[in-house]
């Protein structure tokens, strides 16, 4: 069998959905729908979390930066598809294929982080509101944040480099829509077992391991909130925990049956579809599930709009 290593290949294909010929182009318009609200939520959360000196809290501090997250988390995998479907060409160059999945590990494995670390942030505003401004200083968030992204750009980079050296089998087809790493690892010949090693430490430090913390935050939070007397305040606090768990329960769990299976399961079609999930589908919900449902984001968005008087129809549309 003919080897070849990375550098010798010039060009990857994608396969894509190609096995689906009658759904590609609903596939096609679903994903540029989930990449342009997922593009539009962000950035205008971004915007209004910059302008308002209002929304200079740790909980908007986390969040502006889950959204500069699943930014460059949905660009790196849906920009290029919805490109090659357009164009018809379904090639990646050998840099571009290394960088697609730098990038896709390494913001997918910040937004792992980032997830348990907001929990966190409202177990201590709700369990223990009076110790919240000395607990989530100023200098403690900036930390948590910039180590989320450390941990995510570290770990990723440890995969990457992990499987760039690897001796490939001539084939440079890839079955999937992105340069997804498992789906990469399919086209290499010799032995992965240090490769799939290291992938499984990180993928159970990222994945069980935070959202454990998360279903923890949340069990204290539960409590909490079973002692408000309030039957009207008790059920919308019970909405928020619900729409906040929905989201983490898609992005982790879907990630965890890829990223957790047995070796021995091939299920290469039903993996491209759980990559929309958690590459498209969560990154549109976060910033309307955590943000732009909450009272302060609204407020902060009509004054925003207010100050353009083009903009009546856009506020009288928010009250």
């Amino acid at each position: 069998m003919f080897l070849a290593n990375w550098t010798s290949v010039k060009v990857f294909f994608f396969l894509g959905f190609s096995h689906y010929p009658k759904v590609q182009v609903i596939i096609f318009a679903v994903c540029l729908l989930m990449y342009l609200i997922t593009l539009l939520g962000n950035v205008i959360l971004i915007s209004i979390t910059i302008l308002d000196s209002h929304l200079h809290t740790p909980r908007y501090l986390f969040l502006s930066n889950l959204s500069f997250v699943d930014i460059w988390y949905t660009s790196s995998a849906l920009t290029p598809m919805l490109a090659n479907f357009v164009s018809g060409r379904n090639t990646i160059s050998f840099s571009g294929c290394a960088t697609q999945m730098y990038l896709s590990l390494a913001m997918g494995s910040t937004e792992c982080v980032l997830l348990s670390m907001m929990a966190y942030d409202r177990y201590v505003a709700i369990c223990n509101p009076l110790r919240y401004p000395v607990i989530m200083n100023r200098r403690t968030c900036v930390q948590i944040a910039a180590g989320s992204w450390m941990t995510g750009c570290l770990t990723a980079l440890v995969e990457t480099m992990s499987v760039l050296p690897l001796s490939l089998c001539g084939n440079s087809i890839i079955n999937h829509f992105t340069s997804e790493i498992l789906a990469v690892l399919k086209l290499v010949c010799v032995d992965t077992s240090l490769v799939q090693l290291i992938m499984l430490v990180i993928s159970v430090l990222l994945l069980p391991m935070p959202m454990l913390l998360i279903c923890i935050s949340y069990a204290f939070i539960l409590t909490s909130i079973l002692r408000i007397s309030s039957v009207e305040g008790r059920s919308k606090a019970f909405s928020t925990c619900t729409a906040h768990l929905m989201v983490v329960v898609l992005f982790y769990g879907t990630a965890l049956s890829m990223y957790l299976k047995p070796s021995a399961v091939d299920s290469q079609e039903i993996d491209k579809f759980m990559a929309l999930v958690y590459a498209g589908l969560t990154p549109m919900l976060n910033p309307i599930i955590y943000s732009l449902r909450n009272k302060e984001v609204k407020v902060a968005l009509k004054k925003l709009l207010i100050r353009n008087p083009f903009n009546t129809a856009c506020i009288s549309i928010l009250k």
